[in-house]
């Protein structure tokens, strides 16, 4: 199945890194400064894209705790028949914790040029470099 994955590793232990996913505030400081979220299982969330022309909107579908973060994703006013998952995962390492960001289920969302809309979101996870946002905060600030 097609995705986007991208990681990188935190010199933090998960407990500290899941910190900044666990609540709104948190999220908003790396992840998104407008973000509206219920963080509990079946709450709705919405904000307002990097690329200052799409709302982004979902739900939350799993929180596991110092482990992994599921959204359904989808681009409001869009052609997206269906939305796709983001998932935020947390691993521990030796050094740390290794995050990992994987947007899945692009062929899915029921439109003919899901292939190039993939190609988007794979250059504005290059481009935006929102994990290398969070591991700076945590080195910086460790906790929320």
């Amino acid at each position: 199945m097609p995705h986007i994955h991208r990681s990188i590793e935190i010199q933090a232990p998960p407990t500290v890194v899941w910190r900044w996913l666990a609540t709104q505030e948190g999220l908003r400081r790396w992840f998104s400064p407008n973000l509206e979220i219920d963080l509990q299982v079946g709450g709705a969330y919405r904000f307002f894209g990097p690329d200052n022309k799409t709302w982004i909107s979902g739900k939350v579908l799993e929180l596991k705790p110092e482990d992994r973060l599921i959204l359904s994703w989808i681009e409001e006013g869009g052609d997206w028949v269906h939305p796709k998952r983001l998932v935020i995962s947390l691993a521990p390492t030796q050094a740390g914790t290794r995050v990992t960001l994987t947007h899945e289920g692009f062929a899915g969302i029921g439109t003919p040029d899901w292939r190039a809309t993939m190609e988007d979101y794979r250059r504005g996870a290059d481009r935006h470099r929102i994990l290398e946002k969070l591991a700076k905060l945590v080195n910086a600030n460790g906790i929320v």
